[in-house]
């Protein structure tokens, strides 16, 4: 691997990434998210689906409280902080795990980090609000600073690139410079092309075939590409039938440089990763 070198701090923790790869557990506790949307909207369900990823081993949870899937719409303050806060409070009264919560909000990240969440899940990378960058330096958290093209309700009308690899290389570039700037420090931040965000199928296949290009930023590499479209255009299967495709995808992706992985289906990528680990070591 690639990625001796390499350290992401969240909070006390202090990942090493020498032939180790960290997987993220997804719980979107929202009505519409694209695969999952409802079934952990319940309190008591998402209580046991934590309880499961937990069990399957993740290394940190990723608590989603708007869908931000092709053509959603935006869901207000109020309305996020309904869905995740709880979520937050109940893990770190009863776990240990790091939480990250997916929100471009900062209002939503500043009530999140003061109740003990860890990382932000930026998709906008910091440009959505501006306020963001600061409130995470204050809280000295941890940020995932994903590259988009455009916004949710309109990202996949047409997304248009001169030079694909090099744009999402600026604008990660960029992101980075903003989180600097405003005091989040270099070892609390990890990159994510955006898999689906601003992308069409073919240009999501070549960014996981280039992925090594972004290891001039000198940053991990998350991938999120769970049961996502890029699968289910080619293999012409809904969302539910993509474990296979994801397991696939996913596996390309850390042998082409990805450091985390971002997944609805833990076990199944528990043991990915365990035989990757061991390829890496032979």
């Amino acid at each position: 691997m690639a990625s001796e070198k390499l350290v992401f701090n969240i909070k006390e923790k202090r990942w090493s990434f020498k032939n180790k790869i960290y997987l993220m557990g997804v719980l979107n506790a929202t009505p519409d998210s694209f695969f999952d949307g409802g079934r952990f909207y319940d309190p008591d369900r998402a209580s046991e689906r934590i309880r499961d990823l937990i069990k399957c081993g993740v290394d940190i949870i990723d608590l989603g409280g708007e869908s931000t899937r092709p053509g959603s719409d935006r869901v207000n303050v109020k309305e996020e902080l309904k869905r995740v806060l709880p979520l937050v409070t109940y893990i770190k009264k009863n776990y240990s795990i790091p939480v990250s919560v997916d929100t471009y909000k900062s209002e939503v990240a500043r009530a999140v980090l003061a109740e003990g969440a860890d990382c932000i899940n930026d998709i906008s990378g910091l440009t959505f609000d501006r306020k963001m960058a600061r409130v995470i330096a204050r809280n000295k958290a941890s940020v995932v600073l994903m590259h988009i093209q455009g916004t949710p309700k309109e990202m996949q009308e047409n997304p248009v690139y001169s030079d694909l690899m090099g744009e999402i290389r600026e604008f990660l570039s960029t992101s980075i410079k903003i989180g600097l700037d405003n005091g989040i420090q270099m070892n609390n931040i990890i990159i994510d092309p955006g898999i689906g965000f601003g992308k069409t199928i073919q240009q999501n296949y070549i960014i996981i075939k280039k992925l090594e290009e972004l290891k001039s930023l000198n940053r991990p590499i998350l991938i999120g590409l769970s049961r996502k479209s890029l699968i289910g255009k080619v293999l012409k299967d809904l969302p539910e039938e993509r474990l296979a495709g994801t397991i696939a995808l996913n596996t390309v992706s850390i042998l082409n440089g990805a450091n985390m992985i971002r997944v609805h289906d833990a076990q199944e990528h528990k043991d990915v990763i365990k035989l990757l680990e061991f390829y890496f070591k032979a």
